[in-house]
């Protein structure tokens, strides 16, 4: 049996500018379905997403955009 690795992806998410804007990505991205950990990077403007299989772009900035943020394109 041979184990799954999680895969990683990160985008570039534009408006975060505190503390509060990273929570609410992080929070948003946590509840996508397959999600394992999220790392919101303020300084770099990134959000790192592990999951157990790759997420849908649409997916990953319909959540970034209910945090009231953008993606800005797609997998960085």
């Amino acid at each position: 049996m041979t184990e799954q690795r999680p895969v990683v992806q990160m985008y570039a998410v534009t408006g975060m500018t505190c503390g509060h804007c990273v929570r609410a990505v992080t929070e948003e991205l946590s509840a996508l379905p397959g999600v394992e950990q999220v790392e919101v990077d303020l300084a770099a403007g990134t959000a790192t997403v592990i999951s157990a299989v790759p997420l849908p772009v649409e997916m990953v900035r319909a959540a970034v955009d209910e945090a009231g943020y953008d993606l800005a394109g797609g997998v960085a």
